[in-house]
Parts: C-alpha cells; sequence; structure tokens
C-alpha cells in the first residue's frame, strides 16, 4: 500500500510540544518589541532590555493555542501599541510556523524600565 492508498486517518498526526509553541510564541514577541514604529525615538520608551520577554505559558489543545507572556516593557511609551503589535506578531508566526489558530492572547506588563532610572535601584519618573 502507498500512502496515496492509506487514509489520513490511518497516518497518524504530528504533535508540537507545548514548549516548542511557548518557544515560538516568546521568538516573536521579541521580534514585535524590536520594531520601533516609524518616526518614534526608540530611547524614548523602547530600551535595549536583556529580556523583554520574562515568562512564558501556553496552553495547546488540538490545533489551537492559548498564550500567555510576561513583558518588560519601556517607559515612557505607547504600552497599548506595544501590546498590539506583541499580540498580532505572536497570532502570525504561531500560525505561519505551527499552523495553530491563536484565539487569546494574554499579556503581563511585569516591568517598566525608564531610561531615566539606568542603574539605579528606586527612585521617581518626573
Amino acid at each position: 500500500m502507498t500512502d496515496a492508498q492509506i487514509s489520513a486517518g490511518e497516518r497518524g498526526a504530528t504533535r508540537i510540544a507545548d514548549r516548542v509553541v511557548a518557544k515560538v510564541a516568546a521568538q516573536a514577541a521579541r521580534e514585535a518589541l524590536r520594531q520601533v514604529p516609524a518616526g518614534e525615538d526608540p530611547a524614548a520608551g523602547r530600551l535595549p532590555v536583556g529580556r523583554p520577554v520574562r515568562r512564558t505559558a501556553v496552553t495547546v489543545r488540538e490545533r489551537t493555542a492559548r498564550v500567555r507572556l510576561g513583558l518588560e516593557l519601556g517607559y515612557p511609551s505607547d504600552l497599548g501599541a506595544q501590546c498590539g503589535a506583541v499580540r498580532r506578531r505572536v497570532i502570525a508566526r504561531l500560525g505561519e510556523l505551527v499552523g495553530m489558530d491563536v484565539p487569546d492572547v494574554a499579556l503581563d506588563i511585569e516591568r517598566l524600565t525608564s531610561a531615566q532610572l539606568r542603574g539605579e535601584r528606586s527612585g521617581r519618573v518626573q
């Protein structure tokens, strides 16, 4: 019997591990945060940080993934625009690379980093 004669149900399925989905989601978030919209000063809020994605959790059921990311973002900046860019990029990349639908991308902003506080432990931004 050749592959053409075996029905789809009998051939089996490919399962992608949750940790692979989590790594793809984290990389997509880093890619989105690296892109600075035209006309925006990169030093104004988006700082080069070592770990912009601090935590990643995914729940996969069949061909659907729910993603939760903990982020470190630059401040002051347009946080809503950054979060929107991360959501769009994660949904697109998981669809392209692993063929999954992503109905939910939850973002937790765990830390804001300010150029004005760089090198200091605490203080106020004015």
